[in-house]
């Protein structure tokens, strides 16, 4: 490692052109790693100015050479940084090189919000285009929800009515004031509270208070033959979401909406993660497939029901 690396470069000092020309001038590699992070030019992809792109890719050895299965182009791509995607094919970056389960950085760009970033013939099948236009709809649909401190379970393929049964719940009596609830958080009889509502393609199970509605076992007992995303939406922390794939959890400590997935997530992931970057509660129902018209769901339920005392932070159903 040279006497001057990349070593503390805040998301900021990305966008800094002056100081990166510095650290280059006292030998900082422009191929090297970023300790812990990755390469440079991805890092200035994904967090900087199109000049700092421009100059690293003039440096480095190869403007195509892949970071954790991606190349800077596509992180540009899936950072919605179109300036800094052009300044990469000036420099020779190929936008139809396939990466990511085949997802080049031009077809993903295609799925975004600027489809006319490349002019390559890439395309999208039909399935893609819907999944594309279903991320804005939902996207517009939930936009006045603050979330912070809430939970969810969506779920595939049933209806509240059968929520409701798997759960053991029984209907609330009389009107559950949300305002109260919030002031109710220590109380152990807030957390059993939970509401459902159906939605096109299944329910929703929500708690707009507290963690209630993503503890383990609400998912593991909703998801007998289906699958169910659940999330908390940590004031602390930030969101935590939980797939489970028929009394399996198959993802825990998950971040919905993180816009980043795994080099080697499957191809509908890639689109998915891609689509509801920023958008937590929207990723959490594409996951599920349910697709509700607005965000009475998570904010006013159709009804509310009381989970029966036991140990809901079980991890088996059994």
């Amino acid at each position: 490692m040279t006497d001057v690396d990349w070593s503390r470069m805040g998301w900021r000092s990305w966008s800094d052109l002056g100081e990166v020309r510095a650290r280059l001038a006292a030998g900082a590699d422009p191929n090297t790693l970023v300790r812990g992070r990755g390469r440079p030019l991805h890092q200035a992809a994904q967090w900087g100015s199109a000049e700092v792109v421009a100059e690293l890719a003039r440096l480095v050895d190869d403007v195509d050479a892949i970071d954790d299965g991606r190349t800077a182009l596509w992180v540009a791509v899936n950072e919605d940084k179109p300036e800094n995607a052009r300044v990469l094919v000036a420099a020779g970056a190929d936008p139809n090189r396939p990466m990511m389960a085949g997802w080049s950085p031009a077809r993903l760009s295609l799925a975004g919000a600027t489809p006319d970033l490349f002019d390559t013939g890439a395309t999208l099948t039909s399935e893609e285009v819907a999944a594309a236009a279903e991320a804005r709809r939902l996207v517009d649909a939930l936009a006045e929800i603050d979330g912070d401190g809430m939970s969810l379970c969506c779920v595939m393929g049933i209806d509240s009515a059968e929520a409701v049964r798997r759960l053991d719940a029984t209907a609330v009596e009389g009107e559950v004031d949300v305002e109260d609830m919030w002031d109710r958080m220590d109380d152990d009889d807030s957390i059993l509270i939970l509401g459902v509502t159906d939605v096109p393609g299944g329910c929703v199970v929500s708690q707009p208070w507290a963690y209630g509605a993503s503890m383990p076992l609400v998912a593991l007992l909703l998801s007998a033959g289906t699958v169910c995303y659940g999330m908390y939406a940590n004031p602390k922390s930030g969101n935590q979401g939980e797939s489970v794939h028929d009394g399996v959890i198959t993802g825990s400590d998950l971040h919905p909406g993180g816009g980043w997935c795994a080099a080697d997530a499957p191809a509908a992931e890639v689109l998915r993660t891609f689509l509801y970057r920023n958008h937590a509660i929207e990723y959490c129902c594409a996951y599920a497939n349910v697709r509700p018209a607005d965000a009475r769901p998570f904010t006013e339920p159709d009804r509310w029901v009381r989970l029966p005392a036991r140990n809901w932070w079980a991890i088996s159903a059994n």
